[in-house]
Formats: structure tokens, sequence, C-alpha cells
């Protein structure tokens, strides 16, 4: 059964270097639509459901761009108003082998950023919602944008709309500007009912070290704290990942319940990785897929990680690939031409 999911935060562009090379190696970018929110929607609208956008574009013709591509996806894009400010980009170097890929990020007086937490109608804007989902990238952006995700976080719990938020911690955008990124997103984390977070975001918040042997006994440690500090928590569900190197990495999940159960997804190899960008993203959308439509906690988890391995093979921010696919990847684990 589809779902209405509200995703609220800044949709960008994103300027990159070609392939492997290095910034302005050549005069070219290659440009994609994107944002963490904008990611989760377009994965939603694609595995079927009634996915929407809300946040501030500037009135013109990258604006205008923007959300016209949301819109070829399926992303309902009524809550995206217009106003002062500029187009929020970021810069993407692609490493590879042994050289990481890097971001440069270009925000600041964004249209997004500057727009008025006053400003929009959360009632009517939630109104048929089932969840809300919301990232740590939109309260890193400044304070305006900080009391609005917040505004729109206590909205929800007030309509009775769940809540999904990924940590996404961001330091260089929260050192910008010397925001308080352990209490404000202390606060959003107060407020979800699902939480995409690893035990790195909730030392931060939580000030808590999790030194457990493994990654995942870390995992589980900071489960329980997140559960004894926010009362709403139902579950929380994370990536686990090793990287061999850039373009070789190993990727798992897990997901712990207030119950106390804990499910893991086996690790699927990555090799040859196309494009990162947007696999947590990916991933918080196959849950959420997972979990709207009445699937166990198992195989919601499991439809995730598929998700986010997909992910892995498509250059972009957006996750172009339908639930079918993912389906299909679970299903067969082969790589035939499928005729």
């Amino acid at each position: 059964m589809a779902s209405r999911i509200v995703c609220f935060g800044e949709v960008l562009l994103r300027l990159g270097a070609p392939g492997h090379q290095l910034m302005l190696q050549t005069p070219c970018l290659e440009v994609f639509v994107g944002g963490a929110e904008a990611n989760v929607a377009v994965s939603l609208a694609r595995f079927g459901h009634a996915s929407a956008q809300v946040g501030v574009l500037p009135d013109n013709a990258l604006g205008a761009a923007a959300a016209g591509e949301l819109r070829r996806h399926g992303v309902d894009t009524r809550g995206l108003a217009t106003g002062p400010g500029r187009m929020g980009l970021y810069f993407l170097t692609t490493g590879a082998m042994h050289r990481p890929s890097e971001v440069l990020y270009d925000r600041a007086g964004s249209a997004f950023a500057l727009a008025d937490p006053a400003g929009y109608d959360w009632p009517a804007l939630l109104e048929g919602a089932d969840w809300l989902h919301l990232s740590g990238v939109s309260p890193a952006l400044g304070q305006r944008a900080a009391d609005a995700t917040l505004a729109a976080a206590r909205a929800a719990r007030r309509a009775g709309v769940r809540v999904s938020f990924d940590g996404n911690f961001r330091p260089k955008l929260w050192e910008a500007w010397n925001g308080d990124a352990a209490g404000i997103l202390r606060a959003l984390m107060s407020e979800a009912d699902l939480l995409f977070a690893d035990y790195r975001d909730m030392a931060v918040v939580l000030g808590l070290a999790f030194d457990q042997a493994t990654p995942a006994a870390r995992v589980d440690a900071a489960a329980q704290a997140a559960f004894a500090a926010f009362p709403h928590l139902q579950r929380l569900a994370t990536t686990l990942r090793h990287q061999h190197s850039v373009d070789h990495h190993a990727l798992g999940a897990r997901l712990v319940t207030r119950e106390g159960q804990v499910h893991a997804a086996a690790e699927h190899p990555l090799t040859g990785i196309v494009d990162r960008i947007g696999g947590g993203d990916a991933f918080a959308a196959g849950v959420l897929h997972g979990l709207a439509t009445g699937q166990a906690d198992a195989d919601a988890l499991a439809f995730g990680l598929a998700a986010a391995c997909l992910k892995h093979s498509v250059p972009g921010d957006f996750n172009r690939v339908g639930a079918d696919d993912v389906a299909a990847f679970l299903g067969q684990g082969r790589f035939d031409v499928r005729r």
C-alpha cells in the first residue's frame, strides 16, 4: 500500500568533475540535482509512494530546473516555494583507488537557508501524510534552517505523523556558523520515531563514547543509549561500511528496535563503485518503503540495503531504480543481461 511521505530540506545542484578528474582539471562540470531529503523523495516516488518535497528555491532558472527534475521523477513539488537568495550548490571531486572523494559546499545565503521558519504552513503541508522525513543536513545550514526543521518535526508529532530522521552529521556546515550541533540534533532526534544514525552520530549528540570491540556492538550500544534518551524512538537503523579502497567497499546494515530485537543484513561487496553519493539516502528510502508497506523489520532492512547497493551503480544523487529492480537484486543475485 502506497503512503504519503513528506520530505523537508534543501534541493541542491551538484557540480562535479567528469569521471575521476580533479576539480577543473578540464573546464567542464557535470550537473545533477540532489540534496539529502530530495534524494529520499525521488526514491520513494519511484517505489510507488506519494512523496512530496517541501522547501524554498530561488525564483530563477536554476530553481525552476531543480523543481522540474523532481517532478520528472514523480515527486509532488507543490510545497516548494520560492524566495530571495541563491541556489545551494556543492562541488564534488570523485576519488579513485586511494585518493578519497572531496565535497566543497557553496550554500551560504541560499534561498532555503534564508527562508523564514514561520513561513511554512505545516498543518496544510502535512495533511494526509503518513511520514515526515528530515535530516541533519538542514539544521546545519544556520539558525533559521534549524528552527524550521525543528518546527516541522514538532508539527508532525502534534499531527500524529511519524517522523523519520537521518543524522547526516556534516561538521563543515556546522563549523561555518559555530552551530550547536549536539543540542539541535538532540532536540530533533527527540521527535523521531525512526532514526538513521550510527554510533558516531550518537557520540556527537549524546556526548558518550562507544568503544565496544566491533562496529556492530557499537551500533547496538548506541541504539540502547538512543532509546533511553528519546522516548518516541522505536527503531534505529544504519549501514555498516568496510572500505578497502575508494572503489571497493563492502556494505551491510543493522536495525535495532526499542523492544530489543536486532536485525542484521549480510554484507554485499561493492567493487568498481560508480557513485556512492546518495547511498545513505537510498538506504533510508528503502527502509521507509519497507515499513510503509508493512514489511517485517528484517525485510525492510534487507530492502533498504539492496537499494543502497544499487545506488552505487547509478551516477548522480538520485537512485533511479524501482521497487522491482530492488526485488530482483534480492531475489536473483545474478549479473546476467536481463532480456
